[in-house]
């Protein structure tokens, strides 16, 4: 299959509309060609293509930040000359001079098909601005590596945030592309906008379900995001960064596993069993220990539960990790009331909210877990009529 950089390159005909046009790029390190290229470095080779500034998502343009809210600087690309502007430094939203650089912005950006994933709502800021300043923005589309799959409560009024963009649920199931076609129209954007598709895109197949795999490498784009794997998890197990579990950074298998030193595993999957079956469907869950090297817990021996979706166990239909994730909390607070589960910090900027009610963009769930009444029926019916809405919602911006 193609994704839409490599279309692009190949087609003279799709870049025949930049011709005298000058062109700007917003990507990271997951921004490369079917030859692993990256795509700035791509486009520098066609002689039809004027460059002349990119842009550099959280975590940078070719990648240099682990952690979030670690800020990236501006600076000129030592081979191309050209500037390159962060989107996560002083600026979060491109300034007029920014704008004024380019004519065109291409946006090559590799999603993980998550809410909180910061590059959609940099997706949205960018084409807020080419509204503003009347610039074109192209979507170099690429796969949503979890595929379809719809799971979450919607993003409540008022709980916009940096990880939570506009009203949708955690796992939203569009590409970027699809995704700017969804903020054009929610927003009401008079922005001219325009998607070079993939070619050969099946969401629905095995194995990958979503991204093609044994076709395309998987680049990391972003320091915690290294396989396919996490991407099928992350929807839940991001939950884990407004906890003091750790979500497995400093560790190998990042966000795809869960812990803590006080933790028994056993206990906590036995419970989980016990109160909600269906949602731990679709996966294997493994008892596991764990030393992160850094971020929470670093240096001690963790105890906690590795989620596994690379087998013949993984069924995209069945498996949905913000449920599961959800279920984790709420054992650990049946086993213990008092656990001093959520982290107090300052998360993505956000200083007067706790970071598990800005990561589910409402404190819905945190009072669901804390509810000792509350029950797994009560979320489900919560979750179940959003997801409904949402495939309704989405329905017109489809493009495969």
């Amino acid at each position: 299959m193609k994704f839409g950089i490599d279309r692009l390159l190949e087609d003279n005909s799709l870049r025949a509309p930049l011709a005298g046009k000058r062109i700007a790029l917003l990507a990271h390190p997951a921004s490369v060609t079917q030859d692993l290229t990256h795509s700035l470095d791509a486009l520098a080779r066609l002689p039809d293509v004027q460059l002349s500034a990119a842009f550099g998502p959280q975590h940078g343009l070719r990648g240099d930040k682990q952690d979030n809210m670690i800020e990236s600087p501006d600076f000129i690309d030592p081979l191309h000359g050209i500037p390159v502007f962060s989107l996560y430094g002083e600026v979060r939203r491109p300034t007029a001079a920014m704008m004024d650089t380019f004519d065109v912005l291409l946006v090559d950006l590799q999603d993980l098909g998550c809410r909180i994933y910061t590059f959609i709502t940099t997706l949205r800021y960018v084409l807020e601005a080419a509204a503003e300043h009347q610039k074109s923005v192209w979507i170099l589309d690429r796969p949503n590596p979890s595929g379809r799959p719809v799971e979450g409560l919607t993003l409540r009024s008022d709980w916009e945030s940096f990880v939570g963009a506009g009203p949708m649920p955690m796992r939203h199931g569009l590409t970027i592309g699809e995704m700017a076609f969804w903020f054009i129209a929610t927003f009401m954007l008079d922005v001219d906008c325009r998607v070079i598709t993939m070619e050969g895109w099946n969401p629905h197949a095995a194995p990958g379900f979503g991204w093609p795999l044994g076709e395309r490498t998987w680049i990391n784009p972003s320091p915690n995001a290294p396989n396919l794997w996490m991407t099928r998890c992350y929807a839940g197990t991001v939950m884990l960064e407004g906890t003091t579990l750790s979500e497995g950074r400093g560790t190998t298998r990042p966000l795809e596993l869960f812990g803590a030193p006080d933790l028994d595993a056993r206990k906590l999957v036995t419970t989980m069993q016990a109160l909600a079956p269906a949602w731990l469907r679709g996966c294997r869950l493994r008892e596991c220990w764990f030393e992160p090297t850094f971020h929470k817990h670093a240096g001690k021996l963790c105890a906690g539960v590795h989620i596994h979706v690379e087998d013949s166990s993984y069924d995209p239909a069945l498996f949905r990790p913000w449920r599961l994730q959800a279920l984790a909390f709420k054992a650990l607070r049946r086993l213990h009331p008092d656990y001093p589960l959520w982290r107090d910090f300052p998360y993505e900027y956000e200083l007067d909210r706790l970071a598990i009610d800005v990561i589910n963009g409402s404190p819905i769930l945190r009072e669901w877990v804390d509810d000792a009444e509350a029950e797994a029926g009560d979320l489900e019916r919560l979750a179940h009529r959003d997801e409904e809405d949402w495939l309704d919602s989405r329905s017109p911006v489809l493009l495969y």
